[in-house]
């Protein structure tokens, strides 16, 4: 286990030697999570597909909720580990092992017992409602591996060591593509053999996760004595990982809401607007990559009362995400087909892509500000108010913008691209109101 003592040497260095593995593990979870439909859609029929396609949608959003309520974990353990308190960060582990433990058992009796209504919920389509009630039936029983491999990883991440996280997403990511080839190829198992490979995958990673904490230990004293539920630790958890979690389940809702806008405009709409979503989930990785190791740098410098420290790692991760930022708003500003056609052929969906890809990649640098002042507060144990202003941003501006931007020229989605940078430029001005307020009072 490496871990890196983000409270010492220089500070961009040591960001991006933090965030490059956080990257690449965020790449290989996005490639991770498309395996199964494309190995599907090789083999098998449009309902299976589409099984595939809305299980997990559904199953992202438990996940999102996952990581988002582990979260807490990794923050509580950077504070304690940059105070150098290894009992707290002792007694954060063995709280967050029995906490989540429940947590898990009781989200996974949940998501089997609803499986049907979800799938119903979703207005799944009668030929696709067999694979999507397979998937998600399959795919709900492996929450505990889910949540497992989320709180290990989060371990990790609290006491700085984010390469050994990216080794299971790996190992995991392998397994899954191997196993689809093999059931859904080999074995025609449909969706089924697709949600199989997934929990298999999962278990198998949750378990080596598992066998090299044991093997490996921890660089100070912990035993099952440890593993113990303490009621103070669990609600500072779920206090600080919570807003986050609902803050992702919620987004995720948005997104549905705005496809249920564009679907009204007809296929082409609908298809462009799902090229652009999958070309801006790859370009949002950087930022998100940078600003997951804001919040850990931030918490274990916060630990150790460095201020100064912390409030140039917020600089220097603002910094690198613009780099992605603005490289990816400039080439979607002049080659945006080039990219809108690596995911069909379709000229008028190219197209209508294009023009909608023009506006949105806009947010990529906006949001290199918003990702990294979220993660500073979320670092110093404040997340309810990254999870308002996002609110606020997404439900008053984003959604209601892109529904009246699409009454402007219901042929093209060019004016709906300017709806997700203008509400992000809502969540900046928040947050610069906010940062304005914090500095004022401690003038005081």
């Amino acid at each position: 286990m490496k871990e890196l003592d983000l409270t010492q040497g220089s500070v961009p260095k040591v960001l991006l030697q933090f965030a490059l593995p956080f990257l690449l593990a965020n790449l290989l979870q996005a490639l991770y999570g498309g395996a199964d439909l494309f190995v599907v859609g090789l083999y098998d029929d449009a309902a299976s597909v589409a099984g595939v396609a809305i299980g997990s949608q559904v199953m992202q959003t438990v996940t999102g909720i996952i990581l988002g309520l582990t979260t807490g974990t990794t923050i509580l353990i950077a504070i304690a580990t940059g105070a150098k308190d290894d009992r707290q960060t002792a007694r954060t582990i063995g709280t967050s092992v029995w906490l989540f433990a429940l947590v898990g058992f009781a989200l996974t009796l949940v998501m089997v017992a609803l499986h049907t209504p979800i799938a119903r919920l979703m207005h799944t389509p009668a030929e696709a409602m067999a694979d999507t009630r397979h998937y998600l039936l399959i795919c709900s029983a492996g929450i505990p591996f889910i949540m497992g491999y989320n709180v290990v990883c989060g371990i990790l991440r609290g006491l700085g060591d984010s390469r050994t996280p990216l080794y299971f997403v790996g190992l995991a990511c392998t397994i899954n593509i191997i196993l689809d080839f093999l059931l859904v190829g080999g074995f025609h198992l449909r969706a089924a053999g697709a949600a199989i490979a997934t929990v298999a995958s999962q278990g198998i990673s949750f378990a080596t996760a598992l066998w090299f904490l044991h093997r490996r230990g921890f660089h100070f004293a912990f035993s099952r004595r440890d593993i113990r539920l303490d009621g103070t630790l669990s609600q500072r958890i779920v206090k600080l990982g919570a807003p986050i979690a609902l803050q992702d389940a919620l987004i995720n809702v948005s997104f549905l809401l705005i496809t249920v806008i564009v679907n009204q405009m007809g296929v082409i709409a609908s298809a462009a607007l799902g090229v652009v979503e999958k070309i801006i989930t790859f370009a949002m990785l950087p930022p998100m990559a940078i600003s997951s190791a804001v919040a850990a740098m931030t918490a274990q410098n916060y630990g150790a009362g460095l201020i100064r420290r912390m409030n140039l790692c917020l600089r220097s991760g603002i910094g690198m995400a613009l780099v992605f930022g603005i490289g990816v708003c400039a080439y979607s500003q002049f080659l945006p087909e080039t990219l809108t056609s690596i995911f069909t052929h379709d000229p008028a969906v190219v197209s209508m892509g294009a023009d909608y890809l023009r506006g949105y990649s806009i947010d990529c640098i906006i949001v290199s500000f918003v990702f990294c002042i979220n993660s500073s507060f979320s670092g110093q144990g404040n997340s309810w108010f990254p999870m308002v202003h996002s609110l606020i941003a997404t439900f008053l501006f984003r959604i209601p913008l892109s529904w009246a931007f699409s009454h402007i020229d219901p042929s093209s989605l060019f004016w709906m691209g300017y709806a997700p940078p203008a509400a992000t430029c809502v969540s900046l001005l928040i947050c610069f109101w906010y940062l304005r307020r914090q500095a004022q009072k401690q003038a005081q």
